[in-house]
């Protein structure tokens, strides 16, 4: 099952209520939440109390990935503001496995991010507390920006990683990507093995120039290409 998650980054603030339940008419499974500090990355968005606002609005899982550190004392505010699945980068805790532990215990999915240059060896003793790996094929802070080529080989060695986890224990982890994924490229993405896409200026900022209130045709036009990879 593939998953299409579009980023608030790209939104319409004013109007976030509305933009989330139209995304999630238009065939939205996830709402990708991003949370930036000014202090890990060199931005700053929003935090768990638009998390709770935008709560009502929709009954879709929201994704929140925090770009913070530390990230220990705002993971159970995101929990009780509705978050179901919570993200984070291994470089912004001190102790990984306890964060991880921290956030499947305030009853959200857990995940790691890894930055383009990040290596993937993070993973290897924290599987069992993982519920999903989210690869940035940008660099995280900015929405907009071109996906990083190199990233495709990343996810390759990711999915094999899972696949091989999956078969020793059963247990299924989620293999996110979030940059630059677009209608031209979610088929080579899926091809490589991610199965959930976080797109923001793709869905938003693509269809907010044809018709503010229909994302329609640009969800439809991603789930034409991630079709394809299953015939």
């Amino acid at each position: 099952m593939f998953r299409i998650a579009p980023s608030l980054l790209s939104a319409d603030f004013a109007r976030l209520g509305e933009e989330v339940r139209n995304v999630v008419a238009s065939g939205a499974d996830w709402i990708h939440f991003d949370v930036m500090d000014n202090h890990y990355v060199p931005n700053l968005t929003i935090g768990p109390l638009v998390c709770e606002a935008i709560r009502p609005h929709t009954e879709a899982p929201i994704d929140v990935h925090l770009m913070v550190k530390p990230v220990d004392r705002i993971i159970p505010d995101f929990a009780k503001a509705g978050a179901n699945v919570i993200t984070f980068h291994p470089e912004a805790s001190e102790h990984v496995d306890r964060s991880l532990g921290l956030i499947r215990d305030s009853g959200c999915l857990a995940g790691l991010v890894f930055n383009p240059a990040t290596p993937l060896f993070w993973m290897d003793h924290v599987m069992d507390k993982l519920d999903v790996v989210l690869l940035m094929s940008v660099n995280p802070g900015f929405g907009g920006q071109k996906f990083i080529p190199g990233t495709l080989d990343k996810l390759r060695e990711a999915r094999a990683r899972i696949d091989a986890y999956a078969e020793r224990s059963g247990r299924q982890i989620l293999l996110e990507i979030d940059g630059g994924v677009k209608v031209d490229n979610i088929g080579e993405i899926a091809a490589a093995g991610a199965d959930t896409f976080v797109a923001g200026s793709a869905v938003f900022g693509a269809a907010r120039i044809e018709d503010p209130n229909r994302y329609d045709s640009v969800i439809g036009a991603l789930r034409t290409q991630l079709a394809e990879i299953r015939t």
